[in-house]
């Protein structure tokens, strides 16, 4: 369903009207209410009213993950006198980054993410079951506040306790499982010690996000739970989960972008790349009141097309994550993802959807790159040859996609620790 028809499917002329106006608003609420902005403007010789549509976005600078951590904890805010709710994302050095809401950023958060669970196929009175974590996190108050605003019936699972949420799955049949991916692969295994079919669950829809996932890891998990998966996109330096959503169409994600307006960029050059080229994510929010952001570098690495969607909506459309800027690793001069490495994996019979790639440095300086995959028992079970050819089948098939030499080393079920939040994919051993 479409949650707001009037926004969702607005010709481009008048999306077009609405975005420039609502920068310009924007612009001038920054200026007057953040001292981080103002001085960012008076130092780069910035007049906001210099600014007269949607289409002189690029002259203005870029907003970074350091910026706010710099500036950390309130330094980026606007308004932080009427905050209703703050959030904190961890991070892996250094101040976490923190994020606010006043009363109305709560309730445009409640409206996109109606538009989310719209846009995956929910509808009133349907019942979810949200297994993305509540508290300083925001994906599960961000999936609360949009099936408050729809009318569904919410439980409120939060992560963990996998025995739990299958039984509740199965004695109270929610449609709608919110959960990331790895999670949603990690309760299958779960389910299948319990005796019970994964195929035959009450899930009909699941809305998976908070970290990268493939397609082809999309096709494992609509298979092993009989489950339309459709992938969301958010973060909470914008917002949280319900920046942009899958249709059930599944060929793209519907960007709000009358509210997260989105750019795409050569990650080196800042400069724009042209429409289906892939580059970095750069978000601008209009209509934020406690910390809006402009011009926002997400470091994801995604495409974009502006083209209708066959659902009707006219909002563009991003791919899936592609990797990130810095979650990319380099091993002698190549860009590795571990989306690339996922891609591999899922479509050679007897590895599971469990990996991590270890990269250190040898004694000779050199960079080393070793993926260590779970695979079925059964695996185990043949011949120390087959076992051996088995390995060298995913080495050769990854330095295939690579172009780079990698070492594999198989693994028994379980022996990657799981998460129950997003899944660890690299650890670099090196000291760089």
């Amino acid at each position: 369903m479409i949650w707001n028809e009037k926004i969702e499917t607005m010709n481009l002329e008048d999306l077009k009207e609405v975005q420039s106006k609502r920068l310009k608003s924007m612009l001038d609420y920054i200026y007057n209410n953040s001292t981080f902005y103002k001085n960012k403007f008076d130092k780069e010789g910035i007049n906001i009213e210099d600014i007269k549509s949607i289409d002189d976005i690029t002259k203005l600078p870029f907003t970074t993950k350091e910026d706010m951590r710099d500036n950390y904890p309130f330094g980026i805010f606007s308004n932080k006198s009427k905050l209703a709710e703050i959030h904190v994302s961890s991070g892996t050095t250094g101040n976490p980054t923190l994020v606010g809401y006043t009363k109305d950023d709560i309730g445009l958060w409640s409206d996109v993410m109606a538009r989310t669970l719209g846009c995956a196929g929910a509808k009133p009175g349907d019942v979810i079951q949200i297994a993305y974590g509540y508290g300083l996190f925001t994906g599960g108050l961000g999936f609360h506040y949009g099936a408050l605003e729809m009318g569904l019936t919410i439980i409120p699972c939060s992560a963990g306790m996998t025995k739990r949420q299958l039984k509740i799955m199965e004695d109270f049949k929610p449609r709608i499982l919110a959960c990331t991916p790895s999670y949603a692969m990690y309760m299958s295994e779960d389910a299948k010690d319990m005796g019970m079919d994964p195929r035959k669950s009450s899930w009909e829809i699941g809305i998976f996000g908070a970290e990268p996932w493939s397609e082809s890891m999309r096709t494992q998990i609509e298979n092993t739970w009989n489950i339309l998966a459709t992938d969301v996109y958010g973060l909470s330096e914008i917002i949280g989960p319900g920046v942009a959503q899958e249709c059930t169409n599944k060929e793209g994600l519907h960007v709000f972008s009358d509210v997260f307006y989105p750019e795409i960029i050569n990650p080196t050059t800042g400069q724009p790349v042209k429409e289906g080229e892939d580059g970095e994510l750069v978000f601008t929010t209009f209509t934020k009141k406690a910390i809006p952001v402009l011009r926002y570098r997400t470091r994801d690495i995604v495409s974009m097309t502006n083209k209708q969607c066959k659902c009707g909506r006219t909002s563009p459309r991003i791919s899936k994550i592609k990797g990130r800027t810095d979650d990319m690793i380099v091993v002698r001069g190549i860009n590795v993802f571990p989306s690339q490495i996922e891609h591999v994996l899922v479509n050679i019979e007897g590895t599971t959807p469990h990996y991590q790639l270890v990269v250190d440095r040898s004694s000779k300086n050199l960079d080393t790159l070793e993926i260590h995959v779970e695979v079925e028992q059964k695996i185990f079970s043949d011949e120390i040859k087959k076992l051996t050819q088995f390995e060298n089948k995913i080495q050769d098939e990854i330095e295939s996609m690579l172009g780079v030499s990698v070492k594999v080393k198989l693994l028994e079920p379980r022996s990657i620790e799981r998460s129950i939040g997003k899944a660890v994919r690299v650890i670099d051993k090196r000291n760089i």
